[in-house]
């Protein structure tokens, strides 16, 4: 069974390289879109559209409009880099919106194509505008490195060798041997990691914006230490998360605040907020 079980990991992996069919263009590496961006984005909005309807938009104060001025510099900073580098018209389907709704819940995110939401419970620990600006910056790098369209696709590789494994698998006591370890096997062994993977990612890229948008990228840190002592070290072990541990990505961080300082100042950019 375990044989078996390698070989099924093995399929999982070979398929996923050769269903890549995008580039990241942060980082140049080819990644796997089953869902084209033609058909996710349409869909987010909608979605998008939809959560504002069914939850308490926080229009007209100051906090409202520092999430949007935030979200303008990096949405700026963004396309910046990414015309600097080879990628004109990548935003060109982007369609920019941002939105504060009062929700204690400790978070914030970007669809697809751009549409973002901060909770007010994420302001305290953010602690200013710069703060919003790490978190800001994070946020959109999921959306502008399509994890969510990568995840997406996984999954439907995950799920779609599950069931080639229970057609191909006629006993049933090996079938649902099979359904166990794959289950747990791909999901510890394959898709967390490449959540944390894009965690990771997300961090890096996002600490670049933030400072080509001006703000300093020394403060990403600092914002997750706030963010570690807010959780009161309640945390599932790394290998058991979709994210890697406060520690982890305070460290991470802190080794790259440097080199998105270096980095902005290839757009001019030298004082930060």
């Amino acid at each position: 069974m375990i044989m078996k079980f390698n070989k099924i990991l093995l399929v999982f992996g070979i398929v996923t390289i050769f269903m890549s069919c995008a580039e990241n263009p942060f980082t140049g590496k080819k990644t796997m879109a089953l869902v084209p961006n033609s058909q996710l984005f349409p869909t987010a909005f909608a979605q998008y559209d939809q959560f504002l309807t069914e939850n308490k938009v926080v229009k007209g104060t100051s906090d409202a409009a520092m999430v949007t001025r935030v979200g303008q510099r990096i949405a700026v900073a963004a396309e910046r880099w990414l015309n600097a580098n080879g990628h004109q018209g990548y935003l060109k389907d982007y369609k920019w919106e941002y939105n504060l709704v009062d929700d204690k819940t400790v978070n914030a995110w970007c669809m697809p194509g751009g549409k973002i939401v901060f909770y007010t419970g994420i302001l305290p620990i953010a602690n200013g505008e710069t703060g919003v600006a790490a978190i800001m910056g994070h946020e959109v790098a999921h959306a502008l490195a399509n994890h969510g369209q990568q995840r997406m696709s996984a999954g439907l590789v995950q799920q779609g060798l599950a069931v080639a494994g229970n057609i191909a698998i006629k006993d049933e006591e090996s079938r649902n041997a099979f359904n166990q370890y794959y289950g747990v096997g791909t999901q510890v062994g394959v898709m967390l990691p490449f959540s944390r993977s894009h965690e990771t990612e997300a961090d890096k890229i996002g600490v670049y914006l933030m400072a080509i948008a001006g703000y300093n990228p020394h403060e990403a840190a600092e914002l997750w230490k706030r963010m570690k002592a807010n959780s009161g070290g309640q945390a599932p072990p790394e290998i058991l998360s979709t994210h890697p541990s406060n520690d982890s990505r305070i460290a991470n961080l802190t080794a790259l605040a440097d080199k998105a300082k270096a980095e902005a100042a290839k757009f001019g950019v030298t004082s930060f907020k």
